[in-house]
Parts: structure tokens; C-alpha cells; sequence
């Protein structure tokens, strides 16, 4: 998370008065340039009516199926939200959340049939289920583990250069779930970043902040190497990592400062050339930070001799504006962008973060050229627990496990569900208008049909006509409410 552990530099009253600004404030871009005309194809001719799931803002429905909305030649004076399948865009990885060392603890208090019941209700592609599709890790622990570690800690004042004390045992119970998770997805993809590397690889040799030390670069590649191959060994695959989380937010614990020019050179000089010797098929991603710094992957992306390495970049939005994406592809188009990690907190509002959410996590990345959309941490109790000493007190889980036989769902839960459920992975994002108060995204889907999420951020009901393949259905969407129509 992007806060600072002393005095919260970064603190989450802070972030909600800003999250509110930019709801009444910010707009998610527009941008509709065309790209790849490749399948699927996105819907059939033969489609008269549309499914229609709801959550308003209110709390009052929260993903509710409506009933079916029907294509007809009627006329009307609403406004046209038109879907357009002949322009093509990105295609899609997948939505989901971080799966952190207390997402897995917290859910392991669970009874086995709860557990069963939770697990099956998220990554299910089932009628009943939301079909999560992606997910993110830690390399190591993350500020939302109950404790500091990395997979090879040392005695202070002693160094490990051959690895020989790596060992992935202290997140076996991590390894445990996913292996569950991939008997009920098995084509969940996954990406994994470490929130900082062994301390003694580190100049300040602490767990916070610090810098790695530039004799401990091809150590480190190694390490990533071993982590991959150790997972694969598991049985589970690491389809991307990214070689720093926020790497511009020395504060957290654990955290490390890892500069554009440092990211470049490690990534050119070892990793990249480590993933080759090793035939690591895994995709590099760089930054995994704020939407206000772009400048730090496109210096990484303008040196060849590290760019050849990189798939794409990786950004949050605790900072900065989402357009910011379509920035860095109209720049370098052959490389992928992800949208990895924002939070939602204890003090902020369903209706808050519902609605800013989906203007900007979902619809404002996709629309930005994302492959993927992830909220934050997956679960914690109703204590925000657990998490590092200084790591964050108040970011709220998708689900909050409240007893060995209960759990809630919150307002990440619904957010993620609107295109989880709806825009499989290989979807591909075709055009969409956004007339009025209405922001909206569309995929064609690999089953030849067409979702359409949509946002109605304004006070008023929304009369509209999606408008499709010559056909036209009327809708109307409530106040402050989001909508996935699929047909």
C-alpha cells in the first residue's frame, strides 16, 4: 500500500477526502483509439434481449439480477449509449485482488464446508459464483502478513550469496490455498511482486526502506528465479512478476527505494538475462506504482537494451489520473498495462468507493488499455487484521471473516463482480459512448457475447438506448448505481 508507516504519510482520512475530490472532480479519459482487429467478435445477430445485474450505491441491491431488458426497433427520445464490436482493443487478463499471507490466514479460520463455500463463491465460473481471474501476491510478506519475511532470512552480519537457505516453507499455507483456488479455477493467472528482498541484500539492512545493494543485483535475479521455479514446482505457474512494489514508497514495512535508472539496470544486466539462462517464460512488468509518475516506466521503456525485457508496466491510483495509461501506450503501444492494486478503506463508504471504484479502477483502466483491474487485499477480520508492525491498520478486505462459520461481503467484493463474472479472460474491450451522466466499457467475449458495464454517477435516473448491431434496447439505471448488461 502507498502510505508511510510513520506518522501515515500517506494516512487513509487523507486519501478519503481526496478519493471524494476526485469523484466529484476527476474524469476517467475517454480515449477510444482503435487497436488490433482481432476475434472474438462480440455478440451474434440473433440476440433479442440483455441480462441486467445491479448495486446501487444506497446499499438497498447490491449485485442483483433485474429483469431482461429487450432489443426492439421502438422509438423513444432517451439518449444512445452505442456499442460498437468493429473497434477492437486490448484483450483481457482478468479481474481479481491480492491474495496477502492474512488474506490466507484470516479465511483458513473458516470451517472446512465455509471455507469451501467462500472459495467456491470467488473463483467459481459457476452460475452462483463472481469467477475472480487473476491474482496478485507477495514475494515474501507484504504489509498485510501478520509478520516481516522473506524466503531467505539470515543471522544479522550473515549473507546467504548461493541461496542455499531459500525455502518458500513460510508460505506454505499460501501454497496450500492456491493449489485450492486452481482445482476450482484452473486458468487463474497470477502476478507477484516483492514488497522488499532479504534484509542483508539491502544497504540499510532493515525491513524498511533501504536500497539493494548493487553487488547483490545477480543474487537477486537468482532469487526471483528460485521463487518461480520453487512455485512452479508446486504446481502453480507465475504468469508475470514485477521487481518492486511501489518502488517510490520507502516507508512501508516492508518496503525498499528502487529508483527508474536501479529498475533498468537490474532488470537489463540480471533478471532479464536470468529469466533467459533459466527459460523463465514469466513476463517482467516494471513500476507497479502511482498514476503520477509515468515518467518512471517510460525512462525504463526507452532503454532497449532493458525494454526488450519488459512486457508492460504496472500502476495504482493513490496519486495521479488513470489517463495516464493511455499516456505510456500511445508511447510504447507493443507493450501491456496493468492495473494492480487500490484500496479500499475502514473510513471510507460503500457508496463512496462503489462509485469511485468503478468510474476509475474498472472502467477508467480498461478504457485506458489495462489487461487486468485488481482491488487490494482479498480478506481480514473486523479488525482490519492482520498486518506488519506499521503496515496498514484501515485497508478493508474484500471480505471480512467474522466468525469459524460467517463472513461478509464488502464493497470490493461488488466492484470486482461486476466484470468478473461477465468478462472472462481473452475477453477483448470493443467501443462503448458514454453519454450524460453514464461512464461505460464493453467487451466481446470469447463465447460470442457482449458485456456492457455501466456507471450512472449522477443524482437522477439515467434514461438510455444501448444501441447494438442496428438493434436498440431501452434502459434505465437508477441514481449513483452500476449495471452489467450482457446479450
Amino acid at each position: 500500500m502507498y502510505y508511510k508507516s510513520n506518522n501515515i504519510f500517506r494516512n487513509k482520512t487523507l486519501f478519503f477526502g481526496l478519493t471524494i475530490f476526485s469523484l466529484l472532480f476527476c474524469q476517467s479519459s475517454t480515449v477510444d483509439e482503435p487497436g488490433p482487429t482481432t476475434p472474438p467478435t462480440g455478440g451474434n445477430d440473433n440476440f433479442t434481449s440483455a441480462s441486467f445485474w445491479l448495486t446501487k450505491a444506497d446499499e438497498s441491491v447490491k449485485f442483483q439480477k433485474q429483469p431482461d431488458i429487450f432489443f426492439s426497433n421502438a422509438s423513444n427520445n432517451y439518449q444512445v449509449l452505442e456499442v460498437d464490436a468493429s473497434q477492437k482493443y486490448q484483450t483481457i487478463d482478468g479481474f481479481g485482488y491480492t491474495l496477502t499471507g492474512g488474506s490466507v490466514q484470516v479465511i483458513n479460520q473458516l470451517s472446512p464446508a465455509k471455507k469451501e463455500e467462500l472459495l467456491q463463491d470467488l473463483f467459481s465460473t459457476k452460475d452462483n459464483a463472481i469467477g475472480v481471474s487473476y491474482l496478485r501476491l507477495s514475494i515474501g510478506a507484504s504489509d498485510l502478513n501478520s509478520s516481516v519475511f522473506s524466503y531467505d532470512d539470515m543471522p544479522p552480519g550473515q549473507t546467504d550469496v548461493s541461496l542455499s537457505h531459500f525455502s518458500l516453507a513460510k508460505d506454505q499455507d499460501l501454497i496450500d490455498m492456491l493449489k485450492k483456488i486452481l482445482t476450482i479455477n484452473p486458468h487463474i493467472k497470477i502476478i507477484a511482486t516483492p514488497w522488499s528482498p532479504p534484509v542483508w541484500m539491502k544497504d540499510n539492512e532493515k525491513s524498511i526502506g533501504g536500497s539493494l545493494l548493487p553487488q547483490y543485483y545477480n543474487v537477486y535475479a537468482q532469487y526471483f528465479v528460485k521463487y518461480i521455479q520453487g512455485m512452479k514446482a508446486q504446481g502453480i505457474t507465475i504468469d508475470a512478476i514485477t521487481p518492486q512494489n511501489e518502488p517510490l514508497h520507502p516507508g512501508n514495512n516492508p518496503s525498499m527505494l528502487m529508483t527508474a535508472p536501479e529498475q533498468a539496470n537490474f532488470i537489463k544486466n540480471n533478471l532479464g538475462p536470468a529469466f533467459l539462462a533459466a527459460n523463465i517464460a514469466t513476463k517482467i512488468v516494471i513500476y507497479d506504482h502511482n498514476c503520477d509518475k509515468p515518467e518512471y516506466p517510460m525512462e525504463i521503456l526507452a532503454d532497449a537494451d532493458a525494454a526488450k525485457y519488459v512486457d508492460g508496466s504496472a500502476f495504482h491510483l493513490y496519486a495521479g489520473n488513470i489517463s495516464v495509461l493511455s499516456n505510456v501506450h500511445a508511447a510504447y503501444p507493443s507493450k501491456n498495462l496493468y492495473f494492480t492494486e487500490q484500496w479500499t478503506g475502514s473510513t471510507s463508504s460503500f457508496s463512496g468507493d462503489l462509485i469511485w471504484h468503478l468510474k476509475n479502477v474498472i472502467i477508467g483502466s480498461m478504457r485506458n488499455w489495462s489487461r487486468v483491474a485488481l482491488e487490494w487485499n482479498l480478506a481480514n477480520d473486523p479488525g482490519f487484521n492482520p498486518h506488519t508492525e506499521g503496515g496498514c491498520t484501515q485497508c478493508k478486505g474484500a471480505i471480512t471473516i467474522t466468525t469459524s462459520e460467517a463472513f461478509t461481503k464488502n464493497v470490493a467484493y461488488y466492484i470486482i463482480a461486476h466484470a468478473s463474472k461477465f468478462v472472462p479472460q481473452n475477453s477483448q474491450r470493443i467501443a462503448s459512448t458514454q453519454p450524460g451522466n453514464l461512464s461505460s466499457v464493453a467487451f466481446a467475449t470469447p463465447d460470442g457475447k457482449t458485456t456492457l458495464i455501466v456507471l450512472n454517477e449522477g443524482s437522477s435516473i439515467e434514461n438510455f438506448n444501448i444501441k447494438f448491431n442496428g438493434k436498440s434496447a431501452p434502459a434505465t439505471l437508477p441514481a449513483q448505481s452500476v449495471a452489467t448488461f450482457v446479450f
